[in-house]
């Protein structure tokens, strides 16, 4: 299913797909801020298949109008929002990137409506490495060089070994996929680097679980032990040899989310 809600003087876009009781919360990272979930319900339900008999999964968008200044903490807030309008009153939320900086910020501020958490390849904060990204990224928009863009993004996502089978066609994709604007794009790079909740993380009491790997060149390596150190009781693990699209290139990672979220069901 393909749905919107109604945030303030916008719309927020989500993808639905399952209908089992339990209720999972897909929050995607900065891609989001270049191509919505829009319509794309039957294209993203695929990695989702062993989830849909028990739970109702969802992904959500950022909402469509993003103020100036527009921050993380308010992407939590209005994540929230959209919840309580769709009548999930709780869920466990897996958070991709920065989906995972905004899924941090839900688990802090409001951790009534967090059954259990994933992070997935995310920080804390706009460490170096993650400064040094999205400041690229931002400098590129600017001159749009999207084409380097999408090219320098890849690069720093995923592995040689997918890289090798792929790069020949990046500049075909970024022509099909440069957006008409970057603003949105903007808006949520900007909120990253602003980023910094590393004292507030021994508030997280929710059941966490942290995945990374350790050849990640958008967020770090040190990120998932930050994250590991400041959340009592999480869990973390760290493939090897992967980076920061792990979520595409790990075979076992939405088995590994699954088996987290219902442990002790």
């Amino acid at each position: 299913m393909n749905g919107c809600v109604k945030i303030g003087n916008t719309d927020m876009y989500y993808a639905a797909f399952g209908k089992g009781e339990k209720k999972l919360v897909v929050i995607p990272g900065l891609s989001d801020a270049l191509a919505t979930v829009k319509g794309k319900a039957a294209l993203l339900k695929g990695p989702y298949k062993k989830f849909l008999k028990d739970y109702t999964v969802y992904m959500f968008s950022r909402k469509n109008d993003m103020p100036e200044g527009y921050s993380i903490r308010d992407m939590a807030a209005d994540q929230v929002t959209a919840m309580r309008l769709l009548h999930i009153e709780k869920a466990s939320i897996l958070g991709v990137s920065q989906g995972g900086m905004i899924s941090q910020c839900i688990a802090i501020d409001y951790p009534e409506v967090v059954e259990k958490l994933v992070l997935a390849v995310t920080a804390p904060y706009a460490n170096e490495v993650v400064r040094n990204s999205v400041s690229t990224w931002i400098d590129m928009a600017k001159k749009d060089d999207y084409t380097a863009f999408f090219a320098d993004s890849a690069e720093r996502t995923y592995t040689e070994k997918y890289l090798a089978k792929n790069r020949k066609y990046f500049p075909l994709m970024a022509k099909l996929t440069k957006p008409a604007s970057y603003e949105r794009f903007y808006r949520n790079a900007y909120a990253i680097l602003d980023l910094d909740v590393r004292n507030e993380l021994n508030k997280i009491k929710t059941p966490t679980l942290i995945l990374a790997g350790d050849q990640d060149l958008t967020v770090g390596n040190d990120a998932p032990y930050e994250l590991n150190q400041g959340i009592e009781g999480s869990e973390v693990y760290i493939y090897n040899g992967l980076g920061h699209g792990l979520f595409d290139e790990a075979k076992d990672f939405y088995d590994r989310v699954f088996e987290f979220i219902n442990e002790g069901e």
